[in-house]
């Protein structure tokens, strides 16, 4: 069976007041051609379809006419959760118009499917947070847990006294529920998951929204599904394996978002998977349909220079120009006039320090062996290191206060 995993497009986004549909019209387009050259057996769209909850009506559109020749009438499984940008009743609004393609639209953790016969599959079995699916002679087991907040997590994180209490209950939450959902799973079969969240040590970039108060909403690996042979991950917009051990990925959002995303190389993950087999999972990059670019000038003159020489290209362009003073009104207007599409304009003046004293940890106040843990785990997908290490840890630490 082959899946393909998108997530994070964000459809209505503005960068800096400029709308961005076009290059959303022309992925989604190239999406629905690498799709049907794939032949896929199966889209997976692990949340953040829109940017708002109120997203324009092109927005919509888009989305439901993108999905609608992804399903090319019910010969393909089409199976979408919700993220935190997206309002779960909105997106769920148009299920009975969809559903009868076989489109699976999740707004809630806990939503369910509708079983039913399609062109190209059957929806066996639906039931709160799972769905199991036949395609040709296979049949798939899917956990589907849309953005869990809080209140979606039943007050999960209310009446704690601090942070540690917060997180632990959260993550473990959201972990009892994988945990218990996959209950569902077969040996015989194929078993993914589909969710999205923040994990622990995810690369996150400036487009990406904070979802996690005080790092109440983030998720230790050690929490995710165990037993899935993929699990397929929305929010964060880099994409990467986030987890080896647990099989979870992040497709990232298939085009640049911010001024951090733009040396970031963009694309969907293709998964071929059989039952009992390890997941093969590969990489198709998607286009740049619009460049990011910050320029960075050693004078205001070179800045003007590039906008003479840019400006008849079509891109975003931030500059930051070393200068001595700050830059002349009719400077700013003369670069802004020359070239389109300037979306900041920064002076770094010489006589400022932008350096900033870095925080530093004072072992002998600090409790160091925390630090250690913390790393430890992020290191190693959520594991607690061994008393043995903790021990031969602290016995390095007090040898070098000794010398000391």
């Amino acid at each position: 069976m082959r899946i393909i995993h998108s997530s994070d497009w964000h459809l209505g986004k503005n960068l800096e007041g400029i709308s961005r549909i076009e290059e959303q019209e022309e992925f989604c387009e190239d999406f629905i051609e690498l799709v049907e050259k794939e032949k896929a057996d199966m889209v997976i769209i692990a949340g953040d379809i829109y940017d708002t909850y109120n997203p324009p009506a092109i927005a919509e559109s888009l989305f439901y006419n993108t999905i609608e020749k992804l399903s090319d009438g019910g010969k393909r499984c089409v199976y979408i959760i919700a993220g935190n940008h997206d309002n779960p009743d909105r997106l769920e609004s148009v299920k009975p118009l969809v559903s009868t393609k076989g489109i699976i639209i999740l707004g809630y953790p806990l939503s369910k499917a509708n079983v039913g016969k399609f062109k190209g599959f059957e929806i066996l079995e639906a039931k709160e947070g799972f769905t199991k699916i036949k395609i040709k002679d296979e049949v798939i087991n899917v956990i589907g847990v849309p953005y869990p907040s809080e209140k979606r997590l039943n007050d999960a994180i209310d009446n704690f006294e601090n942070i540690e209490d917060m997180q632990e209950s959260y993550s473990q939450k959201l972990g009892d529920i994988f945990e218990s959902l996959e209950k569902n799973y077969r040996d015989d079969e194929i078993n993914i998951a589909v969710s999205h969240l923040f994990v622990v040590g995810s690369e996150k970039s400036e487009s990406e929204r904070r979802i996690e108060l005080g790092g109440s909403l983030l998720v230790e690996k050690s929490n995710l599904p165990k037993k899935s042979q993929y699990t397929a991950l929305g929010h964060i917009h880099k994409p990467q394996r986030i987890s080896k051990k647990y099989n979870a990925y992040y497709s990232g959002s298939p085009i640049q978002y911010s001024k951090s995303e733009r040396n970031t190389s963009k694309s969907v993950y293709v998964v071929d998977i059989k039952a009992q087999k390890e997941a093969e999972v590969s990489k198709i990059y998607t286009k740049n349909y619009k460049q990011i670019i910050l320029f960075e000038c050693e004078s205001v003159e070179e800045a003007i220079e590039i906008c003479e020489k840019k400006s008849e290209e079509d891109i975003f362009a931030y500059f930051e120009v070393r200068t001595k003073e700050s830059l002349k009104l009719s400077e700013i207007r003369k670069m802004k006039k020359t070239m389109k599409h300037i979306l900041e304009i920064k002076p770094i003046i010489e006589s400022i320090d932008y350096e900033f004293e870095k925080e530093t940890i004072d072992i002998n106040k600090s409790n160091i062996s925390e630090y250690f843990i913390d790393f430890y785990k992020k290191s190693n997908d959520g594991l607690e290191p061994s008393e043995e290490v903790k021990m031969l840890f602290e016995s390095i630490v007090n040898d070098e206060e000794e010398v000391q």
